[in-house]
C-alpha cells in the first residue's frame, strides 16, 4: 500500500463521530445539524429537467476535455461575472468531476517528487483536501494561521523562504472556509509576487463565491486582470456548481487560468478521469447560463443569516461573514467541549473548529471555534439558534473576544 496514506489524519467528521458517540442527544429536541456544508435548498426544477432530458447521453463515453458548449458557457460566465475578457474555453478552461475531486488531483499532476522535499502551503483552518493532496502527492503541507486578529489576513510572513524556496503549490480558498473571509486585491498582489519570486502555482478554491451578501466577492482571475496579469501566470481557479445551484450531488465544476499549467493538469486527467456525462453537461449549461435561481439561493442564505445573526448577538461574540454559509463562532469553552454538550443537551450538531484546523506555530487556531452551516431552512436555523442561545447562557459569560 501507499506509505502516504498513514500520513492521512481522520476525516473531521469522523472526529465528530467518536466525539457524538461518546454521549445520547437529548430526544426532547429534533435533530438540526449544522456540521456537514452540504446545501439543503432545492435543486431548480429547470436543472433537474435538463438533467432526465439528456439521459440518452449516458450511451456514450464522456470526452476528457469536456464538451465545446459548456466550455463556451463556462468562459462566457467567467466573463460576465468577474469583468474580465472572455477566456480562451479551449486552453483556459477545463471541466471537472466538481471541485473537491478536481483540487485533489490537482496536486498530483503539479507537484515534483524529484525535488527535495517539495512543500504545499495551506491557510489554516482549512478544507481538508489540501492537506491529503499533498500527502498523497508526495509534498509536506505547510500552515499559515488565519487568526482573528488579523481579520484572517494570510499573512505570508509566518514562513521562512526557505519553505517558500520549497514550495510549488499553494492552496488559497476565498471566501473562505470557515471564516468566510474574502481576499482582498492587496493580499493578491502580495501572493502574485511570491509566486514569481518562487516559481509555485496557485489553486484558488472559489466555491463559495455566489453566495454573498453585499458587494461580489473579487475573484483570482479578476485581481490577476486587475494588477495587469493578463496571462495569469501560475494561477488555476476552482469553482462548482454544488453551492451556486445546489447541486452537490451532480458533481460538475471547472478550473481556469494559465493555459500552460491546464494543459498538463488536461494530461494528467487523460489517465486520471473523464469529464462529466452528457446528462450532467447539459444540465450544468443550463445552470451556469442561468442566474436567477443563484439571486433566489443568495437571498434565503441572507433572511437566514439576518435572523440567527439577531438571536446570536447578545449571547456570543458572532461576527458576520463575507460571503459563504458558515459562522465561525467563538466558544466560552473548548471548541469540543461545547460542541458535544450542545448535542447532549440541545441535539444541535455543529463543528469544532480544532478538527478543521493543525498545531503550526505552536498553535492550533481553530481552538475554541465552531464551525456553523446555516444549510438548513429558514426555520431550522432560527430554531438552532435559539437552542445555541440558550445554551450559551448555561454558562452566565460571553466568550472573550
Amino acid at each position: 500500500m501507499n506509505p502516504d496514506l498513514q500520513k492521512l489524519q481522520p476525516y473531521p467528521f469522523q472526529k465528530l463521530a467518536a466525539l457524538f458517540g461518546e454521549v445520547q442527544p437529548n430526544q426532547n429536541y429534533r435533530a438540526i445539524s449544522l456540521s456537514i456544508g452540504e446545501p439543503k435548498h432545492a435543486t431548480p426544477q429547470f436543472i433537474r429537467e435538463a438533467l432526465t432530458a439528456n439521459l440518452d447521453g449516458l450511451a456514450n463515453y464522456p470526452t476528457t476535455a469536456g464538451g465545446d458548449a459548456l466550455r463556451n458557457t463556462i468562459a462566457g460566465w467567467l466573463a460576465t461575472r468577474y469583468s474580465i475578457p472572455v477566456p480562451d474555453s479551449k486552453t483556459q478552461v477545463l471541466p471537472v468531476n466538481g471541485s473537491r475531486e478536481a483540487l485533489f488531483a490537482f496536486a498530483q499532476a503539479v507537484i515534483d517528487r524529484t525535488k527535495n522535499d517539495p512543500a504545499v502551503v495551506c491557510p489554516n483552518p482549512f478544507y481538508q483536501i489540501y492537506e491529503g493532496a499533498a500527502f498523497l502527492a508526495g509534498a509536506t503541507p505547510c500552515f499559515l494561521n488565519s487568526l482573528p486578529d488579523d481579520n484572517y489576513a494570510l499573512n505570508f510572513a509566518q514562513l521562512p523562504g526557505a519553505v517558500w524556496e520549497r514550495t510549488q503549490l499553494i492552496y488559497v480558498c476565498s471566501p473562505g472556509n470557515p471564516t468566510g473571509r474574502v481576499m482582498p486585491l492587496a493580499e493578491w498582489k502580495t501572493l502574485f509576487e511570491l509566486s514569481d519570486r518562487y516559481g509555485f502555482v496557485i489553486a484558488s478554491d472559489e466555491c463559495y463565491s455566489e453566495i454573498y451578501f453585499t458587494e461580489q466577492p473579487l475573484g483570482a482571475l479578476q485581481a490577476a486582470r486587475r494588477l495587469g496579469r493578463n496571462d495569469y501566470k501560475n494561477l488555476v481557479v476552482f469553482s462548482s456548481l454544488s453551492k451556486r445551484s445546489n447541486v452537490p450531488g451532480m458533481r460538475s465544476g471547472f478550473v481556469a487560468g494559465d493555459a500552460g499549467v491546464i494543459e498538463k493538469f488536461a494530461l494528467y486527467r487523460t489517465y486520471h478521469g473523464s469529464a462529466m456525462n452528457p446528462a450532467i453537461h447539459a444540465a450544468s449549461i443550463a445552470a451556469w447560463n442561468d442566474e436567477v435561481h443563484v439571486a433566489e439561493n443568495r437571498r434565503k442564505y441572507g433572511e437566514k443569516f439576518a435572523k440567527v445573526m439577531q438571536i446570536l448577538k447578545p449571547a456570543l461574540p458572532v461576527v458576520m461573514p463575507d460571503a459563504g454559509f458558515y459562522l465561525w463562532m467563538r466558544t466560552p469553552v473548548a471548541d469540543t467541549i461545547f460542541a458535544q454538550a450542545l448535542y447532549r443537551d440541545y441535539n444541535v450538531a455543529v463543528l469544532p473548529g480544532s478538527y478543521l484546523a493543525r498545531s503550526a506555530n505552536g498553535m492550533n487556531p481553530g481552538n475554541n471555534f465552531v464551525r456553523m452551516a446555516l444549510v438548513a431552512s429558514v426555520e431550522e436555523a432560527v430554531e438552532a439558534a435559539r437552542r445555541i442561545a440558550e445554551f450559551a447562557g448555561v454558562y452566565g459569560n460571553t466568550p472573550r473576544r
